[in-house]
């Protein structure tokens, strides 16, 4: 069974960082392009970052970036996603999906099922 496991989540202040790790079970996700997205509650799920199948390339979203860092480890069939200089409106449910490169969700085939983040003012 192929799946996706989010890990790292918790409860945090504003200005902490926190690291989210996803880890590929049941599949390589080497050729795949990975992405992160994320929702709060009551909004709908938006583009966090994404990384190319060779971590040679990566794209965020203008809310994060400068503050948020995906890397990935195909070793270890494991992404990452660093995020600095935490704030409350970065309080969601994040989830990682291997698929293509790019900012839209239909572009991702497979998703894990979230890790949750909430940032404390």
């Amino acid at each position: 069974q192929v799946r996706m496991v989010e890990s790292g989540g918790g409860l945090v202040q504003a200005g902490d960082s926190l690291r989210l790790s996803c880890a590929g079970i049941g599949r390589t996700f080497v050729g795949y392009a990975m992405g992160w997205f994320r929702q709060a509650p009551g909004r709908e799920q938006e583009f966090v970052a994404t990384i190319s199948y060779d971590g040679n390339s990566t794209l965020y979203a203008d809310s994060v970036k400068g503050r948020f860092t995906m890397s990935r480890d195909n070793s270890k069939n494991t992404v990452y996603l660093q995020m600095s200089s935490l704030k409350p409106e970065d309080t969601a449910v994040y989830r990682c999906a291997a698929g293509v490169y790019g900012q839209e969700s239909g572009g991702y085939k497979y998703w894990g099922q979230g890790t949750q983040v909430t940032v404390s003012s």
